[in-house]
């Protein structure tokens, strides 16, 4: 499993059959950019928990689904307050 942060929504009108209804979004992962399945309904801001390989295929809907990278969760708060560096300040 990885945190991301949602970036945007990734749009994207041909698709393989299966893969029609399904959200994309765009997540960062440090400094790399990734095309995520959304499984529960993110929005950009959103920091997310991500899982890959046979894990992101089955949380997309079935083990033949050809899904790499999938979101699983939305964080209610992070970086921790002690972590964050140059964020929002209270």
């Amino acid at each position: 499993m990885k945190i991301c942060q949602v970036e945007r929504p990734l749009v994207s009108t041909n698709r393989i059959p299966g893969f029609e209804h399904k959200h994309l979004l765009v997540v960062r992962d440090g400094s790399s950019r990734q095309v995520a399945v959304d499984s529960v309904g993110c929005i950009p801001g959103d920091w997310v928990i991500c899982v890959g390989s046979s894990a992101a295929r089955e949380a997309a809907g079935s083990k033949e689904f050809p899904s790499d990278l999938t979101i699983v969760g939305i964080i209610d708060r992070w970086p921790p307050e002690n972590e964050a560096g140059g964020g929002e300040s209270s």
